[in-house]
């Protein structure tokens, strides 16, 4: 599964690399929350941005769901009657942050939200083949192995609900940790896709859109790919 990294470290690979859901089709709800300031980003000194297109363009193969419908509310959905695959469900194997990254940063009627998926610095596959049936996962690596793929040897967890807590957010990747300024994660971690749903987090959504395209707007358009946003 993706691995993500923090908010700095995703953005650079980004640029360095030369620029390397389904159902819901509304808009992002209106809003007059106030969002607060965001964390220092280096900017470009060179254009700025208007991200409302990005979040207004809809994402091919998904029936006509636009990327605020993605990513408002932060949940992973799934329509059994198109084929299996982020962003409807999610596979072992789909690059979920490439594709995201795609629709928020890139214009979808120019570029396919596979753009970054498909650049050299991902690896082509899975180093161990993934199993057709339970448990699905490759088996564990080690000197000696460390585990088989069988699944017989798994021990699951019967704790009740109360015993865990959420750390993140996850159902759709690089919401939080690209969209939502670092400061502001823990309460983003702690509410719930009814509070998304609100528009609780809409302006700041926004808000760390423009700062990341306004920082590597000019890197896409150097590696001949097409922003989504528009220069102000």
């Amino acid at each position: 599964m993706t691995k993500f990294v923090p908010l700095i470290a995703a953005t650079a690979a980004l640029a360095l690399a030369g620029c390397n859901s389904a159902g819901k089709s509304e808009a992002p709800p209106k809003t007059s929350v106030t969002a607060p300031a965001p964390d220092p980003v280096a900017t470009s000194a060179t254009t700025s941005y208007d991200v409302l297109p990005c979040l207004y363009q809809v994402v091919p193969g998904t029936g006509g769901t636009t990327v605020a419908g993605l990513i408002i509310p932060d949940v992973l959905t799934l329509n059994f009657a198109n084929p299996a695959g982020f962003p409807n469900g999610r596979r072992l194997a789909d690059p979920a942050a490439d594709i995201t990254l795609a629709a928020i940063f890139l214009d979808l009627t120019r570029h396919s939200p596979a753009t970054l998926a498909a650049l050299p610095l991902n690896p082509p596959a899975n180093d161990r083949p993934l199993p057709a049936d339970f448990p699905y996962l490759a088996s564990p690596q080690g000197t000696p192995p460390i585990g088989d793929a069988s699944g017989a040897a798994f021990d699951f967890r019967r704790d009740p609900v109360s015993a865990y807590v959420r750390v993140d957010r996850m159902g759709m990747p690089t919401v939080a940790t690209a969209l939502i300024a670092q400061s502001r994660r823990p309460a983003y971690n702690d509410a719930n896709p009814s509070d998304d749903a609100k528009g609780n987090f809409v302006g700041e959504l926004a808000e760390e859109l423009r700062i990341l395209t306004n920082a590597l707007g000019d890197d896409f358009i150097a590696r001949g790919l097409t922003p989504c946003a528009k220069p102000r």
